[in-house]
């Protein structure tokens, strides 16, 4: 067989690629191939017995993270003392997943940039918000949400000072509002301090008006029903001394 000539080969190429360019939207082009379609044809021709089920899903997983796709984590999450296992997308927030994998929507998306509020829960005894925090983060962690203060159908102290002093309007702030005054409560029994504390002694830090306001500085109430937050709070913070 004569050798083919560069000129002929150039040519071929050319005709090919014209007929690529023309082929019907029901014929399969070449051109069109993308490179993940290029790697699953290439493994299943052959390449895919070369390598091991485990060294595969790396492949694969690369290969989302490379194309931009969300990977899913196996997170062990620990939520009003019940475990859950879920498939969580890497960037979801724990806000996110709360309402929408554990169907917990006490906790409420009001700015989402963590200005508000409204999506304090409590984490490992600290009030956090929960919509600047991923979800996969708090493996192991213990997380606390509105749904789970009460005991039973007896309320929380703060639950039921808020009802007792009409801490809430609309309602829709009231759940962060009631875990931060749950965690603010904690940390002035430590000796947390604030800017507002009177001193800078050892020991329990007195909750007055002015300490209650700057600890829920946090927490935005839009009706401005904070007068009556801000004694809710008083009120729990003595019944629990």
């Amino acid at each position: 067989m004569s050798p083919r000539c560069p000129m002929q080969d150039e040519e071929l190429f050319w005709e090919q690629t014209e007929k690529a360019k023309n082929a019907s939207p029901s014929e399969p082009r070449l051109l069109d191939m993308s490179r993940r379609s290029f790697i699953q044809t290439a493994a299943a021709a052959g390449g895919a017995t070369l390598l091991s089920a485990p060294q595969v899903a790396l492949a694969q997983q690369q290969l989302a993270a490379s194309e931009g796709r969300p990977q899913k984590l196996q997170t062990k999450l620990t939520v009003n003392d019940k475990s859950y296992t879920l498939a969580l997308d890497s960037r979801t927030s724990l806000l996110d997943t709360l309402r929408d994998q554990l169907g917990l929507t006490g906790s409420k998306k009001g700015c989402d940039h963590g200005q508000c509020g409204a999506c304090t829960v409590l984490v490992n005894g600290k009030r956090i918000n929960s919509c600047l925090s991923l979800g996969v983060s708090h493996e192991g962690d213990e997380i606390r949400t509105i749904e789970g203060l009460a005991n039973g159908e007896t309320l929380h102290p703060v639950q039921a000072s808020f009802l007792e002093h009409d801490g809430y309007q609309c309602g829709y702030c009231t759940p962060g509002q009631i875990c931060s005054a749950v965690a603010l409560i904690d940390e002035a029994r430590a000796g947390d301090l604030s800017i507002a504390s009177p001193s800078f002694g050892p020991g329990e830090v007195v909750l007055t008006k002015d300490e209650i306001r700057e600890r829920m500085s946090g927490n935005i109430c839009r009706c401005g029903a904070y007068p009556n937050i801000v004694a809710a709070v008083e009120w729990a913070a003595r019944k629990q001394a």
